[in-house]
């Protein structure tokens, strides 16, 4: 139980982690503070928490874990206004996509304290944003990745993962590096792509027909292309050295296919798409098990 939770940000990651503890009874007050007074009426109005506050001071008198849920370009402005009234044994975490540069600012802003800031990212979300957009079931099953810095206690981390575990998420641990290189090609990129296919499609001056045809494959693949702009802008810059690694590799992947195509290569294409097609239904094979396996302690926990 923790007694007070803060979460700067109450938007779609915030505000689900807010609903989540408080579905799992694991938080006696939330507290939000962010930019617009408008989202955090809405969320107040909403239940997602019970206060907004204004005044960091006050928001942060009796808090014991604080959570960042903002861009990750924020987290640095964010960290300065928490610094001056962060108090020995308060938790601060954050929700940011990349994890890098969200340790630098950590550092830089917090110095002797960077003990007290423990990284995270939950793998989860939806294309909607804003605290209409939260959902109290958002993390079940879903992983969240904790990325701890050498000073952080144990203790630390593990009450940040009880926190994780309470809203059902299943807690994953990373290096900050490990973290920025696989999201940078299994998240990151393809947000990258979704961009460019949906904008490229834009601005053709036979849009609209486009649209009008497209279906559940072109959804499929550019649902992420609705999330949003300013987040996703913060992450690519933010993990840009990674990300442009990714985006030339898969630059030299359409290089080949297109010489393939130029060529009328059948065979070659064949072998690339049997080879994404087997990669693909392992991947969920994968997935699948594991949430047989995550399903089967939980009935036999519920059968005793």
């Amino acid at each position: 139980m923790f007694n007070k939770v803060l979460i700067c940000g109450v938007g779609l990651i915030g505000g689900s982690f807010a609903l989540a503890l408080k579905k799992a009874g694991a938080a006696r007050q939330i507290v939000g503070v962010g930019r617009s007074a408008a989202s955090l009426a809405r969320a107040q109005e909403l239940g997602i928490i019970d206060a907004a506050a204004t005044d960091i001071a006050a928001a942060m008198d009796g808090a014991d874990l604080v959570l960042i849920a903002a861009p990750v370009a924020q987290t640095g402005a964010i960290l300065r206004s928490l610094a001056p009234y962060l108090k020995p044994g308060v938790i601060v975490t954050d929700a940011g996509s990349t994890k890098g540069d969200v340790v630098a600012a950590a550092r830089a802003e917090l110095g002797d304290m960077i003990n007290q800031f423990v990284p995270g990212h939950p793998i989860a979300g939806r294309e909607s944003n804003g605290p209409d957009a939260a959902i109290d079931d958002l993390y079940v099953g879903k992983k969240v990745v904790l990325t701890a810095l050498p000073e952080n206690s144990a203790a630390d981390v593990e009450r940040v993962a009880s926190a994780w575990l309470a809203c059902g998420a299943v807690i994953h641990r990373l290096s900050a590096q490990e973290h920025d290189a696989v999201f940078a090609s299994v998240s990151h990129l393809p947000h990258v792509l979704a961009y460019a296919l949906v904008a490229d499609i834009a601005a053709k001056p036979h849009a609209a027909t486009l649209f009008q045809y497209a279906a559940s494959g072109f959804r499929d693949f550019t649902r992420i292309s609705g999330s949003s702009p300013e987040m996703w802008r913060d992450i690519s810059l933010a993990n840009r050295d990674a990300l442009l690694q990714e985006v030339d590799a898969y630059l030299m992947q359409l290089t080949r296919m297109r010489q393939m195509l130029a060529e009328s290569d059948g065979a070659a294409l064949e072998d690339v798409y049997t080879t994404a097609q087997k990669a693909r239904l392992d991947w969920m094979a994968a997935i699948e098990a594991a949430e047989k396996n995550r399903r089967e302690p939980a009935r036999e926990q519920g059968g005793d």
